[in-house]
């Protein structure tokens, strides 16, 4: 016992000196001027994040004898320096304010960790995602042909919890990520061989679900010696529009899912910023919740139940509020219209003499659940008007909405956001249903959009994920004009 601490001990000590040679021999190299001058005011990711990635890079040309721990050990020291985010009462969630992680940046000079794929013909990229209640893969073209995808959905191992068990969706997603990814190359009629890199969504999401399948990525990067990209899922969101239709940046991105409910503006690869975001619950989060209440189940999940429901009411049955009606910016919060639907549930009950247990007539589901769907997507269609007069001046001559996400599947709302962007002026891109949910093509994409960059990340099969990874907010005119209307407001009052 006494022997194997000793040897624990040594083997401490030599580890803690291989790493203080790497970093002098670092900081004696041209690359940590690089390092020092890397972090930028664009850089939302902040100074860490990038001398990270420079330092695993100069580790392994300067002193070899670093291995993956040691620098898995370096990174994990790193992030534990960096506070968490605490979301501010009043404030949108998902938002980077500068604590944690900011999602990445791709303003500095391009590195290439990994190597990138032969650009001088169409290469194949096979991308995973398992961020959340979803495992799936796809190989996609770099001409953005889809050449094979497989999903395998969950719904049915969540559906009896009313929500996301993070521990059965890890082991859900373990027995099916091989079939995947297998069944998504028989369709590209490709072997690993032929792909030209391998992609993973590495964050925001859920961390034991996420290392499923961005650790299934690197294995198969580091066996096959193919270029590896990691992939932010809100980012891959808002790129799939681009994949089938001409979609030039800017563009302002509606992304409505079961997790996040976001206005972002999309300047380009790894540039996306928040103009506004949801207070507490996302929209998609707000359907499932609100189907529960109206004991609205269905094999592909509580949203889509509750739509189908919604068709058979009347949307004008059941007096509801409009959230955030007096506040004029592009947050969202579906809280107080989750608690004022329980409220009318209730009374329904009570009008009809029923239990808790009992069942509400049919027509009162449906009229509920139309009134509740109108309601909600009214809210949605206040923050876009708002969100367009803050960037028309940044839009350009032919101004792009993007609807995206998992609630984009919903047919209502995207006949009344493509109602309210032709209004406004504002042609609307919506990505087919399959392409809204979660799914391999989107990872794939981005990875493609991101290597065109001459991006690609270091390979280690015990890859960080990063369950946290919001954008930065965008920088808004409005306070300028509210300055202007004060300074002018001072000036009247001294005139006086």
């Amino acid at each position: 016992s006494l022997r194997r601490r000793k040897r624990a001990l040594s083997a401490r000590r030599d580890r803690a000196c291989i790493i203080k040679s790497a970093v002098n021999s670092f900081d004696a190299s041209p690359l940590s001027q690089r390092c020092s001058a890397c972090p930028s005011q664009s850089c939302i990711s902040g100074p860490m994040r990038s001398a990270i990635m420079l330092f695993a890079a100069a580790a392994r040309a300067l002193c070899p004898r670093v291995t993956q721990p040691a620098r898995r050990s370096i990174i994990r020291a790193a992030k534990s320096k960096v506070n968490k985010p605490r979301y501010a009462t009043g404030m949108a969630k998902a938002v980077y304010r500068g604590e944690g992680l900011g999602a990445p940046s791709y303003d500095s000079a391009p590195i290439a960790l990994s190597g990138l794929p032969d650009t001088t013909k169409p290469y194949a990229v096979l991308g995973i995602e398992t961020s959340c209640d979803d495992t799936a893969a796809a190989v996609v073209r770099s001409d953005g042909t889809i050449l094979g995808e497989s999903v395998a959905s969950q719904h049915e191992v969540h559906a009896k919890y009313g929500g996301i068990v993070p521990g059965l969706a890890k082991e859900a997603h373990e027995l099916a990520i091989d079939a995947v990814v297998d069944e998504a190359l028989q369709q590209a009629h490709l072997t690993m061989s032929d792909v030209g890199a391998v992609a993973a969504t590495v964050g925001p999401g859920l961390e034991i679900c996420l290392r499923v399948g961005a650790r299934k990525a690197a294995h198969l990067a580091s066996k096959y010696q193919k270029p590896f990209l990691h992939c932010h899922h809100l980012e891959a969101h808002c790129l799939v529009a681009r994949l089938q239709t001409e979609l030039e940046f800017p563009y302002l991105a509606l992304l409505v899912s079961g997790g996040h409910c976001q206005l972002l503006w999309v300047q380009g690869v790894g540039d996306c910023s928040v103009l506004g975001g949801t207070l507490d619950d996302a929209l998609g989060e707000a359907y499932d919740k609100a189907a529960r209440m109206l004991q609205l189940s269905s094999a592909t999940g509580g949203g889509p139940a509750l739509e189908r429901a919604a068709l058979r009411g009347n949307a004008t049955a059941v007096d509801l509020p409009v959230p955030m009606k007096k506040r004029k910016d592009c947050d969202f919060s579906y809280a107080g219209l989750k608690n004022a639907l329980r409220g009318r549930v209730a009374e329904k009950r009570i009008e009809r003499g029923l239990s808790d247990e009992d069942t509400l007539p049919d027509q009162d589901v449906y009229d509920l659940a139309a009134s509740f769907q109108s309601v909600a997507i009214e809210h949605v269609e206040d923050r876009l008007r708002v969100a367009f007069k803050r960037v028309v001046g940044e839009a350009g001559a032919s101004p792009t909405l993007a609807l995206v996400g998992g609630v984009a599947a919903n047919a209502e709302l995207r006949r009344r956001v493509a109602s309210v962007a032709s209004q406004a002026g504002w042609r609307l891109v919506v990505p087919p249903p399959r392409l809204c949910t979660d799914n391999g093509v989107m990872v794939a994409w981005a990875a493609v959009e991101k290597a065109s960059l001459g991006f690609s990340d270091e390979i280690d099969e015990e890859v960080e994920v990063i369950p946290r990874w919001p954008f930065r907010e965008h920088s808004a005119p409005e306070p300028v004009k509210i300055a202007v209307k004060l300074a002018s407001k001072a000036e009247r009052a001294t005139a006086a």
